[in-house]
């Protein structure tokens, strides 16, 4: 058992010394572990919860890491969890400091969601990201007049210096999809996305150009979903599925809502996810076509 512990943990320093979102990934693993470890033994969040002096929701966003951790509650909770080896303890303690770090994105604080923040970590350690929108061009494909058009529109963000960092702050996560080593990026489009103007018509060449530019990367996938495709498997809307270069984290759907998010990782749920992704990347045109698609809006706005 603690040979178990220890190989999964080292794999976990691992993957956070070779990326950005390290933290978040510790958090999570360790979260993780001390869930399993409270499951096993039949204990409840609340009487969890009582043993170092929180509440069951402390617990729960301990459990989904996010939340930073103090060694005195995670050595309370192995303690009211039965963990006695002291190398198995060793392991995890010393995984607390390392999972308190702070990532990059930090430094935009000010303007950051705590709950988005946690998306970013997680994006920063994945390896493969698909993504299906309808609304506007993803995020990390966003050119910087695009991404600043779109966030003037938010309704948590008005003055022009929250803007501008904001903006950086976007030009900051596309930073990892430059160059060799770069994650996997597979976007679908709505061709809805590319008739709704954000900014003016200036603004709006330059994103198409952009997109057809990042789509001619060998690590970026893009394919707009025409309304010829007529009607296809997301209908739900908006979603991303993120997998990550280690076993001991699942993959994890994002669904972004208007003032927080939602992470699901259960099998069932991304599994449903994940063969919508695949029946939509089959319905829509292949990505040989897609610069032909997007040079077809190029006059629209010229």
């Amino acid at each position: 058992m603690v040979a178990d512990h220890a190989e999964s943990f080292e794999a976990a320093q691992d993957l956070a010394a070779n990326s950005g979102g390290g933290p978040t990934v510790l958090r999570i693993l360790l979260g993780t572990h001390l869930r399993k470890l409270r499951q096993s033994k039949k204990i409840s969040r609340e009487d969890a919860g009582y043993a170092i002096r929180a509440s069951h929701a402390k617990i729960s966003r301990m459990e989904l890491g996010q939340v930073s951790f103090k060694p005195r509650d995670v050595e309370d909770l192995l303690e009211l969890y039965g963990v006695t080896d002291p190398g198995e303890r060793e392991a995890l303690l010393g995984l607390v400091s390392s999972a308190n770090a702070q990532g990059w994105w930090h430094q935009y604080g000010d303007v950051l969601p705590q709950w988005f923040g946690v998306y970013i970590g997680l994006e920063e350690a994945a390896s493969v990201i698909r993504t299906y929108e309808v609304q506007f061009v993803p995020g990390l494909l966003q050119s910087e007049d695009y991404a600043r058009s779109v966030i003037r529109l938010s309704h948590t963000v008005s003055e022009e210096e929250d803007i501008e960092s904001r903006v950086q702050m976007r030009m900051h996560r596309q930073r990892r999809f430059e160059g060799q080593g770069a994650p996997r990026l597979w976007a679908v489009i709505d061709e809805a996305v590319l008739h709704r103007p954000y900014g003016d018509a200036k603004v709006m060449r330059g994103q198409i150009e952009h997109l057809i530019e990042l789509a001619a990367r060998p690590s970026i996938t893009v394919q707009i979903a025409t309304f010829d495709v007529g009607g296809h498997a997301a209908t739900g809307g908006p979603f991303s599925i993120l997998r990550f270069p280690t076993p001991q984290l699942p993959d994890l759907v994002y669904l972004e809502q208007l003032s927080s998010a939602q992470y699901l990782d259960k099998y069932e749920d991304t599994h449903l996810y994940a063969q919508t992704m695949d029946r939509l990347a089959t319905q829509a045109p292949p990505p040989a076509e897609t610069p032909g698609i997007l040079r077809g809006f190029l006059d629209r706005y010229s």
